[in-house]
This record gives structure tokens, sequence and C-alpha cells, in this order.
């Protein structure tokens, strides 16, 4: 610290000097953790601008302005107990303290952010649906993600230090009149930084109006997205931006499916743990390259959410993940749905769930019995040889081969989903297969490889089975995994691109490549419509046949369109951006201007789309009355 500061900051000071000065501290070190988080994951903002960190610099404001509107009371309450040193020792303690758990706050995100691509939320940071899982995690993650404890204690040194530079043992106390004028300013200003200067309090999706595309959780720190989700209330407002009859007419929901003749094959839904796009077809997978050539397979595949939680009722319901919380954790996690479990129970066929994690984990067991499924199976009703990963539960493998096995002995027509977990952070494979996969280029690499062989040794115990033959089977991974080595892939198109397919053993018509966009809530309309069953529902999905071609996700506030080749952001009231996400994957021009038809013809569809979703989910409204 320069010498000319340090006596500045060390002459005997008034109380309100003393917390300036403090106050001025924190957010130095606050925008130099920005800094830090942008250099940390650099590759997934190519492009910034000033404004970004101008407005980082108003969402540090906010949540600093409400975390220290007390101490600035403490601070600044007029009395002759600030001149006591018993006193002034507590407040520098307490003001250490507090403030240093909402920093620490911030280094989450370091790493997290490359696995949803958004800043934590108050869910997250609770740990909420994992609480078995989480003591392990807790332990494997400071080993192998070290540097983020690291910065947190060198950042805690530094903090400790600046504020052992601002002297504060001998304060010196102003009149009584002085002092209160000076608390009620503070105070005053302190709140109105929390709430923002707007008509509006400040909020979460504001952030997307200082940067390009993608740079929103630059803008944001971790503190401000966590105190903004303490609520259990989701907030999921309705939006009329057309009459009910006009909305409908652009998009409806209701879908109806008639046929002379059933087509009642089993179906096995296999969910595979962070197996993005960027992780096939490029040497690591090579079974499942090899079951691609052999499948329905679609080439523009979509997940609908960042995280496992937004995969299971995407893939199951037909819901996307369209909220700052995840629709399995919300309040809306009850609601009425006529999803894959229901619709296929109503016409003779077993269902049931497998999660080789702990019971319990990331609340499946629960949405597993909402979404209508006769049995769950997870780590507890896991019978097989000892093969727990020592995180999650039992490794892909072990617990694949226990899948095969209960599948016989259920009555045909079944249905099941299972959900794999070896290739989930921290990627943790069997000892005796340590060496035998390639480890390419990152930590998740070998873990997917291990992933493909034991799906693999599924399908060559699977094929031997009297049911195989019956069954389609349904391929698709949860979300992206956290790190890609293509840019296309961290952009708000690329960060959602898994692979999507279906292998039907002995039907010759499912061996193709599809070119259309196709997301995860597509596949139950698509199951429907190739078992040819008679049904009405709600889906915001459309089957493989459809003539339609879009694909609909939300991250960091931002409404993401896919239709043909266009991709359009849309932040809840305008579009933002508008670019040809094939000829121009790095979404480098923003071609709003160039083409208005597309735009507003894209616009309306996403408007017309989040006005029936927000109705329907918050007026309970997902099944067909």
């Amino acid at each position: 610290m320069p010498l000319n500061l340090v006596k500045i900051m060390n002459k005997t000071k008034n109380t309100l000097t003393l917390f300036i000065q403090r106050f001025l501290l924190l957010v130095v070190i606050y925008q130099l953790i920005r800094v830090g988080f942008y250099l940390y994951n650099q590759s997934f903002f190519p492009e910034i601008s000033s404004n970004v960190f101008i407005g980082g610099l108003i969402f540090d404001l906010s949540v600093l302005g409400y975390i220290n509107i007390l101490f600035a009371v403490f601070h600044l309450i007029p009395g002759k107990f600030q001149t006591n040193k018993m006193y002034q020792n507590s407040l520098f303690i307490s003001f250490f303290l507090v403030n240093g758990i909402f920093i620490c706050l911030n280094f989450i995100d370091y790493e997290y952010f490359r696995f949803v691509g958004r800043r934590s939320s108050f869910s997250m940071i609770t740990a909420e649906g994992m609480t078995n899982e989480i003591g392990g995690l807790i332990a494997s993650y400071f080993v192998d993600y070290w540097k983020i404890p690291l910065f947190i204690t060198l950042t805690f040194i530094i903090f400790w230090l600046g504020l052992k530079q601002i002297k504060y043992r001998n304060v010196k106390t102003s009149s009584n009149f002085v002092s209160t004028t000076s608390l009620l300013f503070t105070v005053i200003l302190l709140f109105t930084a929390g709430r923002g200067i707007d008509r509006k309090p400040l909020r979460i999706v504001d952030a997307s109006e200082y940067g390009p595309i993608g740079t929103s959780a630059l803008v944001l720190n971790t503190p401000f997205t966590v105190m903004k989700t303490l609520s259990k209330k989701n907030n999921l407002k309705e939006v009329h931006f057309f009459d009910d009859k006009q909305a409908e007419r652009i998009f409806n929901p209701i879908q109806s499916f008639s046929y002379e003749n059933s087509n009642k094959k089993n179906v096995v839904l296999l969910i595979l743990e962070s197996f993005g796009r960027e992780n096939i077809q490029r040497g690591q997978t090579s079974f499942l390259d090899s079951l691609i050539q052999k499948s329905y397979f679609f080439e523009n595949g979509f997940a609908n959410g960042k995280l496992s939680i937004d995969a299971v009722p995407s893939t199951l319901s037909s819901v996307p993940s369209l909220m700052n919380k995840s629709f399995i954790s919300s309040c809306y996690a009850v609601n009425n749905v006529y999803g894959l479990p229901k619709i296929l129970k109503d016409n003779g066929y077993n269902t049931s769930f497998f999660h080789g994690a702990f019971n319990g984990s990331q609340n499946f067991d629960q949405y597993a019995d909402v979404a209508g499924f006769d049995r769950y199976y997870g780590k507890n009703e896991y019978k097989g040889p000892e093969s727990f990963d020592g995180k999650w539960g039992v490794f892909d493998e072990d617990f694949l081969q226990f899948f095969a096995k209960e599948l016989t002995t259920f009555k045909q027509p079944f249905f099941t989903t299972l959900f794999t977990i070896s290739s989930h952070a921290p990627f943790t494979i069997p000892e005796k297969y340590k060496g035998k996969f390639p480890k390419g280029s990152t930590e998740i690499h070998e873990s997917i490889a291990y992933a493909d062989y034991a799906l693999k040794r599924f399908f060559e115990s699977a094929e031997k089975k009297p049911w195989f033959n019956n069954t389609i089977f349904v391929i698709t991974s949860d979300h992206t995994s956290s790190t890609g080595e293509e840019p296309k892939y961290k952009n708000n198109v690329g960060k959602f691109r898994i692979p999507i397919m279906f292998f039907v053993p002995c039907d010759e018509t499912m061996i193709a490549t599809n070119e259309k966009n196709f997301q995860q809530i597509d596949i139950l309309p698509s199951l429907v419509d190739y078992l040819q069953l008679n049904t009405k529902l709600v889906s915001y999905g459309k089957s493989y046949k459809s003539n339609q071609d879009f694909v609909v996700n939300y991250l960091d506030n931002i409404y993401n369109l896919e239709m043909g080749d266009y991709y359009l952001a849309f932040d809840g009231t305008k579009t933002i951006g508008l670019y040809n996400w094939k000829k121009d994957p790095l979404l480098k021009e923003n071609i709003i201007e160039k083409e208005p038809e597309t735009k507003e013809k894209m616009e309306r569809f996403i408007k017309a789309y989040i006005q029936s979703f927000n109705h329907r989910v918050s007026k309970n409204q997902l099944t067909v009355r």
C-alpha cells in the first residue's frame, strides 16, 4: 500500500471516515474478485466491454449497501462508547467476519459457473437435494479445485491487512447532531445503493443491460444472486403480451394424438451425465459413436437446462427449465403433470426410475413419485458387487448391469428411466480402470470414456435379454459438461448442445440423421407419436415427425430460441440479439437490423411461449382438463 495512503488512513479520524474507508476497501476487493473471475473463465467471455465493469460496480454497491447498513449504524450511532477500545475491536472483527463470508461466496462460482453458465442461487449454496452427497463432495472439491481455497485465503489476508491499515482504535466522535445527521444520510445512501435508483429495485435480470449477451455472470456477484433467491417463492409472474386466443394461435401446448393401432414397444430412457455434444465423436465415446450410426440421431440436439435436475422434468414431462430456480426444487414441483410415466401407465406399461446415487439425491425420488413412476431404484435398492464411488453412489458399470437384470424381471411392456452418475464431478472411476481409458484434454474426458464403456457393457447384456428386440432406447445427456475446448460450445447456443438419439433394434426406418432442432422436451411427444398412443396432453415440445423446428431454453435471465438456422436472445421484454447460428456459430454478427421479419416472427413466438408457460405453471395447469 503506498506510504501516503497509509498515512492518510492512519490519521485519527471520526467514525464516518472510518466507515467510508472500510466500505471503499470492500468495493475495491469486489472489483478485484470480478477481474479474477474474468481471468479464470476468460474463454467463456470472448467479448466484453467497459460497461460490464460499470454494471459490476452497481451490483457490488447494491449488495454491499444491504450487507453493511447495520455496520453503518454501529459505526455512526452517537455515544461515548465509540471511543471504547473493546467496542472498536469487536466492530473490527465482526465487520471482517461478516463481509468475509460474503466475499467467500464469490469464489464458489469461479468453478461452478463453468458447469451451469450463471451465478449461484440460494438453493445451490445450500446444496438443496444433495444432503447425503455434500460431505464427500466438499472434501473432494477442495482437493480437485485447490486453487479456489487458495484464492479465498489470499483474499482474506489482503482484506485483513487492508483493514489493519485503517487505524480504528483512536477514533474521535462528533457532536450528537453531526453524528445523527451522518448516520441518517449514510443509511439512506446505502439503502439507495442496495435498492438501485430505477423505478423498480435492482434485479438479477438487469445485469443483461450492461454488456454483450452471455456476460451477465461477469456483471453480477454471487452474494447478490444468493440474496435475491433467498425466498422460497419463485416469483414466476404471468405476462400478457397477447390476449389469450391470439397467444394460443401462435403457440398452443395442448397436443392430441390419435391412431388406429398402437406400437407398444418397451421404452428405455437413458440420461447420461454431462455427455455434452462436444464430447461425442472425438475419441472418448467409441461405443456411442458406433451406436449413432445405427440410430435415429438428432444432429442438432439441445438440452432445456444446465443442471441435472432440469433434465428430469424436461425429458419425462416435457416441461422446460424457464425459471431461475429448477422446476424440481421449486414450489411448482408438486404440480399435476401428465408425463411419460402416467401416459404409459395408462397404456398398460410397468414404470420405474433408476439412479445410482444416494436415495433422495437431487430430489429425483420425490419427482419420480409426482411424475407417476411405480418404483424408484437408488443406491439403497442396488444389489451387486461392492461398488461405491466414495462420493455419489454406485459406479455406472455395476449399476447398469443391475439395471439390465432388473428389467428382465419386469412385465412387458415396461417404461424405465436410468440416470448415470460416474461422469459427474469429481469424475471418479474404479481403480481397476485407471489408465485404461484415454485421458483426453480436460478432467471430465476419462470419466466420459468410462461411462461410455459402462454403456457398452449394458448393451452387451441387454441384447441377450428377451425384451431387447421389442424396445426403443432413447439416449440423451442431462446437460453439457463444464469445460469445452471449442469456442462454439461456450456461447448461449453451444452451452446447450447435447446428443439425442433413438435406437430401435429391428426397425430400419429409425436409422437416419435428423438435421432439425430437437430438444429434451421433444422426447415425450416423439415417443407418444412413435408408439402410436391415443392421448391428449400438455407439451412444450413437439414430435420428431412435426414440421416445427424450434428449441427453447433459458440461461442467466435470457430466453434462448433456436428456430431453423436462427438464434434469438430475448430478455423477457425485448430482443437483444439475432444470429444465424449455423453460419455464424461463434455469434459474432448481430443481425437484428438486417432481418427484421425474422426477428418479428421469432419474438412473437417466444412471447407466446413464455406467456403460456408462466400461466400454466403458476396456475397448475400442466394437464388437459
